[in-house]
């Protein structure tokens, strides 16, 4: 019967949307007043069924969770993208990085360019696992993407990732890679726990001697690692990002003992958010870390930032690297896209 209901679960969450609609009538939940869109619902269903939370997968069982589900839910990288794989400099040692352009770009010539931060809760997630998205950012906004592949914990705890990206940073406008980039035609993402990683990286820009970047985009980032908001209490058990796998992420990423409030990790907390660039902030109704996205939005605009903010009521975390399930997950990249296109062009 389990079977039968997690094949129903996976052929409703492919069907149409105005049919997910009818089939959900009058049963989609909302949560402070936030109802979850349909195809949302119906991917949470399934991932209900598929993870059993009193028995959690071991860390080789998720990452290979998060690279089956990239294959099945994302739409691969669009044909009209050229992928160039380099490597680029971490803080101990070269790490693998993949730029994506247009066919009709050289990948190598100066160009706007966005440096792109995957997410995956610090220990999982890889340049193969947003591969989609990534080639689409490229393909709709004609801006070149370089996903870069930090170091992940447990193996490498904070400060690693952080420091792996600030290396880079510095390095790109040394001219490593040979990719001709400059901080005016530069921007920062990413997703989750990519979308903290470039809140930390605008953190440590703050107290180096190294110019900001042109531009940076939040995808749901994770910026309170007080984990006490409002949607974070109401959606403690949302399946897609329960607290406790939150809580479990934190644990094989932080050092024992971290304070979680530090700026460096705790992005909302930074007493240096005057003089950041301009931010897109993404942000869904129905994912824990709506209130991180909406407060760190605040604080920005508070610290004279220009902030652009696009919320999602009725979405799931993770949401956009689902498009080929939930639709608004490709108006998200679309939005994302023009805004970087129009950014970088000032």
């Amino acid at each position: 019967m389990h079977k039968l209901k997690i094949i129903w679960a996976l052929i409703r969450v492919f069907l149409p949307e105005p049919l997910v609609r009818l089939l959900y009538l009058g049963r989609l939940p909302s949560v402070a007043g936030r109802r979850i869109d349909p195809k949302a619902q119906a991917a949470t269903d399934l991932v209900d069924l598929l993870r059993d939370p009193e028995n959690p997968p071991t860390l080789e069982e998720s990452r290979a969770q998060l690279a089956a589900m990239a294959a099945k839910f994302e739409r691969p990288c669009p044909p009209s993208v050229t992928k160039t794989n380099i490597t680029l400099p971490g803080a101990t040692s070269e790490r693998p990085a993949r730029i994506y352009t247009r066919s009709d770009r050289d990948p190598f010539a100066a160009q706007p360019t966005l440096l792109y931060l995957h997410g995956g809760g610090w220990v999982q997630g890889s340049i193969d696992s947003h591969d989609g998205l990534c080639g689409a950012l490229a393909n709709l906004s004609g801006v070149r993407v370089i996903s870069f592949d930090y170091r992940l914990a447990p193996e490498h705890k904070f400060p690693a990732a952080p420091d792996d990206i600030l290396t880079c940073y510095r390095a790109l406008l040394k001219g490593a890679g040979n990719l001709n980039i400059t901080p005016t035609q530069l921007a920062i993402g990413g997703d989750s726990a990519g979308g903290n990683l470039t809140g930390s990286l605008m953190h440590d820009l703050a107290t180096s001697d190294l110019p900001m970047p042109a531009a940076q985009l939040l995808i749901y980032p994770g910026t309170d690692g007080r984990l006490t908001s409002q949607s974070m209490q109401d959606l403690a058990h949302q399946p897609l990002l329960p607290a406790s796998r939150i809580d479990w992420y934190l644990s094989l990423y932080l050092p024992k003992g971290h304070d979680r409030t530090d700026p460096r990790f705790s992005t909302l907390l930074s007493p240096h958010h005057a003089g950041q660039p301009p931010a897109l902030i993404i942000a869904g109704g129905h994912d824990p870390l709506w209130d991180d996205a909406l407060s760190y939005a605040r604080s920005l605009e508070e610290a004279g930032v220009q902030v652009t903010l696009h919320t999602y009521p009725g979405q799931i975390h993770a949401f956009v690297s689902l498009t080929r399930v939930i639709p608004q997950g490709r108006v998200a990249l679309d939005q994302a896209a023009q805004w970087l296109k129009t950014t970088l062009a000032r």
